[in-house]
């Protein structure tokens, strides 16, 4: 079993970056492929990044890709996704979410409980 955290989300104005932690315990990360999503109120939920084991590969959703990064740091257990130029309609619930090996744009075994974050124009 393998739980994991989100951190890092907050209140920012539009044009400010943020970086999301997303901590895993109970299993090392380091067979697991991880991934970004986000869920804003009345839409579903849009896969937004995603990296592999062993931090070789990423992909990214279009909405996204020139403005988001995916890294992870096996020794802690930690992945993160830095945000840079936000705008208010990234304003949503961002989870983590872990699978064994390789990437998937939806179907992961573990997530998080979200962090939220707020863009203001």
């Amino acid at each position: 079993q393998v739980q994991l955290v989100e951190s890092g989300g907050g209140l920012v104005q539009a044009g400010d970056s943020l970086r999301l932690s997303c901590a895993a315990s109970g299993r090392s990360l380091s067979r697991y492929a991880m991934g970004w999503f986000r869920q804003a109120p009345g839409k579903e939920r849009e896969f937004l990044a995603g990296i592999n084991w062993s931090g070789t590969y990423t992909r990214y959703a279009d909405s996204v890709k020139d403005r988001f990064t995916v890294s992870r740091d096996n020794a802690k257990d930690t992945v993160y996704l830095q945000m840079n130029t936000l705008k208010p309609e990234d304003t949503a619930l961002y989870y983590c979410a872990a699978r064994l090996w390789a990437v998937s744009d939806g179907d992961y075994a573990y997530w998080g409980q979200g962090t939220q974050v707020t863009v203001s124009s």
